[in-house]
């Protein structure tokens, strides 16, 4: 019996390739090699696909590396009209929307890499993508300091001729300095954003109408933000390596007293954080700092309960998959899955190999279903063939025949 799948944790680097640890052992997976992926340039497309932005080395040319779950190496390179660094998918995994250096938004499906579309949404190059709670927005953030949030649905059917200001619902100036993060809680009638800033602040703002509606400033800037499972409190990633909890709520003073609005989390990395991910099946917070630290933390205690023994140096950006969802299943022996064959992890090839022999078991017996259809509708041509001839034959001996026929009945 196979054991349960767990949260696989997913981190990119400059330098390096996408390595896959197991959340719950904290033991490497397996690699995903050629990309070299720049700040928030790693995303989930789907259940099906990893995508990165990429800038090659030898040539400086543009194009995202979108990879399956079980080879190490890209499946697509998608090109793209300019050098571009955060990624965001839709739920559903058929769109992938990529910000560029010029401010423009692009928009592809997936897989075919098709660019449906491309808006300018900032004056200077985008700085983070989300995807809303709901699925119905596409949230990002620009090194301009502004905010822009454009339906979906009038991004990917959008005209060639509409202007990107058509399509905007709202967009407004939010922080002094770039936008490093954005998420967003979804309500019928208090929707709110959340968003923070190089500027060392985090701000909550109301989603119709850009209002702010609260300002939390902290010691150093703002690298990422995570929400809790009910969306009530969140987790701020500090440049100066701490990790900052507060509740979103004004009102509520959970955790903090009235004369502070967060607290700060035992210091674990030495550099600073660029990720924080909540893990929704364990209610675990993932951090990833730019010196290659991976540390999970128990939220309740804000205690480090495990570090990911990374050894492919400085990370770029960090993602947590969800193992079930894939179909993967690393088992009770996830120590020994890595492994030189290419950086394959060694239970998926094994499973791979499995299934390619069920597979052709399967088209065997359809090969020999298929001859043996062809040779009975071969054979009932054949009978339809002679029945027509006989009709035929029978239709050319006319009425005479037929009369002839009924006379001699008589006699």
């Amino acid at each position: 019996m196979s054991s349960p799948s767990h949260p696989i944790v997913l981190t990119s680097s400059l330098n390096g390739p996408v390595t896959a640890f197991d959340a719950v052992s904290g033991v490497p997976l397996c690699h995903f090699s050629g990309s070299r992926s720049p700040y928030h340039g790693l995303a989930l497309v789907g259940n099906s696909f990893i995508a990165t932005s990429h800038i090659s080395a030898e040539t400086s040319s543009a194009s995202i590396h979108l990879y399956n779950w079980w080879s190490s190496t890209a499946l697509h390179n998608f090109l793209v009209p300019e050098p571009v660094a955060p990624l965001s998918a839709t739920l559903d995994g058929l769109y992938l929307f990529a910000g560029g250096l010029s401010g423009s938004i692009h928009a592809l499906s997936v897989p075919s890499g098709e660019i449906l579309a491309s808006y300018s949404a900032h004056n200077k190059p985008v700085s983070c993508l989300k995807i809303s709670e709901d699925g119905s927005l596409l949230i990002s953030g620009g090194d301009d300091g502004t905010i822009s949030f454009v339906p979906i649905f009038q991004i990917i059917e959008a005209s060639p001729d509409k202007s990107s200001t058509s399509l905007m619902l709202q967009r407004f100036v939010a922080h002094d300095g770039s936008v490093t993060a954005i998420d967003s809680i979804m309500a019928q009638c208090n929707s709110t954003i959340i968003s923070s800033s190089l500027d060392c602040t985090i701000k909550i703002w109301g989603l119709l109408d850009g209002t702010k509606l609260r300002t939390v400033t902290f010691p150093c800037a703002i690298m990422g933000i995570a929400l809790d499972q009910i969306r009530k409190e969140f987790f701020a990633a500090g440049s100066d390596g701490f990790i900052y909890k507060g509740s979103i709520n004004a009102g509520s003073k959970k955790h903090v007293n009235q004369t502070q609005e967060f607290i700060r989390l035992a210091q674990k990395h030495d550099s600073g954080i660029v990720s924080l991910v909540m893990v929704s099946e364990t209610n675990n917070l993932v951090s990833a700092s730019e010196d290659g630290k991976v540390y999970i933390w128990e939220i309740e205690t804000g205690e480090a309960i495990m570090g990911l023994d990374n050894d492919v140096g400085s990370i770029s950006d960090m993602v947590v998959a969800n193992g079930m969802e894939r179909g993967l299943n690393f088992g009770k022996k996830a120590d020994n899955f890595y492994d030189g064959y290419s950086g394959l992890c060694r239970v998926e090839l094994s499973r791979s190999l499995k299934d390619t022999l069920d597979i052709e078991d399967v088209l065997r017996v359809a090969t020999k279903d298929r001859s043996r259809a062809i040779d009975m509708l071969e054979s009932a041509i054949s009978a339809y063939e002679r029945l027509l001839e006989l009709i035929l034959k029978e239709a050319k001996k006319g009425p005479s025949s037929s009369k002839s026929g009924n006379e001699k009945h008589s006699l």
